[in-house]
């Protein structure tokens, strides 16, 4: 378990993480997720204390990071997988982590097996591509067999194959009871991986929830219409109470209603309908939602894409749903 309480760091005049409270819990794949500037490697390199607090405290198993008898043996982490001497093989590499740590060598064989680098084993690791770092990070982080760990962007430079194969190894080990904690930008792997997300923007915690429920809440489902009759079913939807919006290509996205019903409606009118399908919310939807105003370095928008997405300006009431941590 991984337990910050009102866990702050500054450099100077800078808030890097602001007083945040969390808990990472075993047997679940908890998401970090933050625009970028927001402090989450900084919150990473708190838990395994390679940065000190300026205040607050964050534990591993109830203990700081420095007083754990065996860290390796507790803790796993992969926070910069290029963090290797690159004239060293990948071997040599797990093989100097384990002696340091009173792990046999039969656990590195294991460990190179697990991650696939086999093949590549005893090849200097300068030579290694991202991809392959990011394996032999991976190797590392599993060489104790640890109950807790901490992965910092695991997918990055991994083809197809590796991004399944890191997916289905890290909630595989939640489901061993493991405390996995998993930083990430790739949204659509994400939503596939965790079970419960902690948000952060600008040093503070704006969401602390289940998956399904930081979705639900953050964004909004609608159903995408199209039909040669728009103008007058827009008025008969409107008239029903739900919210009628055009999309860029010519459609219509309407929100409170199901396809079911637009599709009763329209028959009952005899409107013609081209398109009738429901568009389900989405992680990235509710992310870019939640964390529009802690964005620390923001792109300027082509005049093409400034059309707000359908559903993207909320109402009233979506609006007292959208921080669902109160910050």
């Amino acid at each position: 378990m991984i337990r910050a309480r009102q866990l702050t760091k500054r450099y100077g005049d800078t808030t890097a993480v602001d007083a945040i409270d969390f808990t990472v819990e075993p047997g679940t794949v908890t998401g970090f997720l933050g625009p970028n500037g927001a402090g989450k490697s900084t919150t990473m390199r708190m838990v395994m204390g390679l940065d000190h607090p300026s205040s607050g405290s964050v534990t591993v198993n109830g203990k700081a990071y420095r007083d754990l008898p065996a860290p390796l043996h507790e803790v796993g982490a992969l926070l910069e997988a290029k963090a290797i001497h690159g004239g060293r093989s990948a071997y040599n590499h797990l093989l100097w982590l384990a002696k340091s740590n009173g792990i046999s060598r039969r656990r590195v064989d294991e460990v190179i097996e697990l991650v696939g680098l086999g093949a590549v084993a005893h090849k200097r690791s300068g030579g290694f591509s991202l991809g392959m770092g990011q394996r032999l990070g991976i190797a590392a982080a599993m060489l104790g067999d640890p109950g807790v760990l901490l992965f910092d962007e695991p997918v990055n430079g991994l083809d197809p194959e590796g991004i399944r194969w890191i997916r289905n190894l890290i909630r595989s080990l939640a489901a061993e009871g493991r405390t996995v904690f998993v930083s990430s930008h790739l949204m659509s792997e994400m939503a596939l991986t965790a079970d419960h997300l902690l948000v952060i923007g600008q040093g503070k915690i704006l969401a602390d929830t289940d998956m399904n429920d930081f979705i639900a809440r953050n964004s909004a489902s609608y159903v995408r219409v199209r039909s040669p009759h728009a103008t007058e079913l827009a008025e008969r939807l409107s008239a029903r109470g739900w919210t009628v919006e055009p999309t860029d290509d010519g459609a219509m996205a309407v929100y409170g209603a199901t396809a079911e019903e637009i599709g009763d409606l329209a028959g009952s009118e005899r409107l013609y309908l081209h398109e009738l399908g429901s568009v389900q919310a989405s992680l990235e939807d509710a992310f870019m939602r939640l964390t529009a105003d802690a964005v620390q370095y923001q792109a300027a928008v082509p005049a093409a894409a400034a059309t707000p997405a359908p559903g993207s300006t909320p109402d009233a009431h979506e609006r007292a749903d959208l921080n669902p941590a109160g910050v």
